[in-house]
């Protein structure tokens, strides 16, 4: 498997886990350290087993690994997955920060463009005007 297939896999597992409220609630509060599969299922209204299908889930992602203490099994975040979505997102944001920077110069050009088309339209109507009044004299 290539570099890039690998790095794909991993962003689209990392992706498929975020998609979720419930697992980006459990990376929240791992955010601010450590904690058991009881501390973690506290907060939301369902069962263990449904909150652990949800740690595996984010385990298989790379985005929690268990603790070594045998008894409670505390997950903690890791950062890694995290940080390599961060870097692919930001390069998007780059692109389209450069992209609408270009947009803004072509509508800039385009009402300078249009302002002096309209300063010639009301030169040409003057001259056309002052003509006009010059035949009716004669």
């Amino acid at each position: 498997m290539s570099y890039l297939t690998s790095k794909t896999g991993r962003l689209d597992a990392t992706f498929a886990a975020l998609a979720d409220p419930t697992r980006r609630a459990i990376l929240a509060r791992l955010a601010s350290g450590e904690a058991s599969v009881n501390d973690l299922a506290k907060p939301f209204k369902m069962s263990q087993p449904a909150i652990s299908k949800h740690l595996k889930v984010l385990e298989r992602a790379g985005l929690i690994s268990k603790g070594l203490d045998k008894q409670r099994r505390p997950r903690r975040i890791e950062w890694a997955p995290l940080k390599e979505a961060n870097a692919w997102i930001e390069e998007y944001r780059r692109f389209w920060e450069v992209s609408f920077d270009r947009l803004d110069l072509v509508l800039e050009e385009m009402k300078a463009e249009a302002k002096t088309a309209n300063v010639k339209q009301q030169k040409e109507r003057r001259n056309e005007q002052l003509k006009s009044k010059g035949r009716g004299k004669r």
